[in-house]
C-alpha cells in the first residue's frame, strides 16, 4: 500500500516551488493597456497586473498603494500632448523623473518611437530600460523579468551612449564645481593667478617682480589658492586655469 501522495512506485510527489509573483502596474492609453494586461498575464513568468492607469499623475497618485514591483510606461501615451520629438523626450523624461521619485517600482519604457534620444534621456531620468512594441510577448515578459531581478533592458549601442552622457554630465558638474571655488579668491590673487598661468615657467622672484609684492607674499596668495581652488603646485594650477578657461575668460570676476 503507497503512503498518501506517493507515485506507483512508492515515491512522494515533492512539492512545487512556489513561483514568485511580479506585481506590475500599466500606464498607457486603454486599447494598449489592455493589450499590456493581456500579454503580461498570459505570459509564463508569473507576472500579475495590478493596476492600470491612463496617464502618469494617475500612477503617481495612486500606484503606491498597489506596490508594484515594475511599471510600464507606454510612451505613446505621451505623444499626445507633445508638438515634435524634442518635446516628447522631455515629456518622456519628465514622466519618468516623477514616477522615480515618487514610487519604489522599476520602471520600463514600452514604445513604438525608435528615436534614440528618448530612449537614453528615459533611461537617465530613472528607467530601467526600453522596450520598443515590436518586440514579441515572450520578449516583453522577459523584459519585464529581467527589471524585476535588478537588471538594465538596453541594448549594448544605448550602453555605450548613456555611459558616454553620464561621463559627460559627471565631468560638466565638476568644471562647474571647479569654476564656484574661483569667486573665494581675492583680487590680488586673481592677480597672481593670471601672473601664473600666463607663463608656468617664469621663476617666483621674477612674478613677485612683476606683482609688485615681495616672495614671500607671493608664497603666501599661492598658499591660499591652492588651498581654495584644491590644487597642490603651480602645474596643478595651470590645469585648473586651462581646464575651466580661465585664460580666454579672464573677466570671471573673483571677490575683493
Amino acid at each position: 500500500m503507497h503512503e498518501p501522495n506517493a507515485d506507483k512506485n512508492g515515491y512522494k510527489d515533492l512539492p512545487r516551488p512556489v513561483s514568485l509573483t511580479i506585481r506590475t502596474a500599466v500606464v498607457a492609453l486603454p486599447l494598449t493597456a489592455w493589450g499590456l494586461h493581456r500579454l503580461l498575464e498570459d505570459s509564463d513568468h508569473g507576472i500579475e497586473v495590478a493596476a492600470v492607469f491612463s496617464d502618469t499623475d494617475a500612477a503617481i497618485a495612486q500606484a503606491g498603494a498597489q506596490e508594484p514591483d515594475v511599471l510600464l510606461l507606454d510612451l505613446d501615451s505621451l505623444q499626445t500632448n507633445a508638438k515634435d520629438l524634442s518635446d516628447l523626450a522631455s515629456l518622456c523624461e519628465s514622466a519618468v523623473a516623477g514616477l522615480h521619485r515618487a514610487l519604489r517600482a522599476r520602471i520600463l519604457v514600452v514604445g513604438s518611437c525608435p528615436e534614440s534620444l528618448i530612449h537614453d534621456r528615459a533611461v537617465l531620468a530613472g528607467a530601467r530600460g526600453v522596450l520598443s512594441k515590436t518586440e514579441s510577448p515572450t520578449t516583453l515578459a522577459k523584459a519585464v523579468q529581467k527589471v524585476h531581478e535588478g537588471e538594465m533592458w538596453i541594448d549594448r549601442t544605448a550602453t555605450g551612449r548613456i555611459f558616454l552622457e553620464l561621463a559627460r554630465q559627471k565631468a560638466s558638474g565638476m568644471i562647474n564645481a571647479e569654476s564656484d571655488r574661483v569667486t573665494q579668491l581675492t583680487s590680488r590673487e586673481w592677480q597672481t593667478v593670471l601672473a601664473v598661468v600666463g607663463d608656468p615657467s617664469t621663476p617666483g622672484k621674477v612674478l613677485a617682480k612683476q606683482l609688485h609684492i615681495s616672495e614671500h607674499t607671493l608664497r603666501n596668495h599661492l598658499t591660499s589658492i591652492y588651498s581654495k581652488l584644491g590644487v597642490s603646485n603651480r602645474a596643478g594650477l595651470y590645469a585648473f586655469a586651462v581646464r575651466n578657461h580661465l585664460l580666454k575668460n579672464p573677466v570671471v570676476a573673483p571677490g575683493n
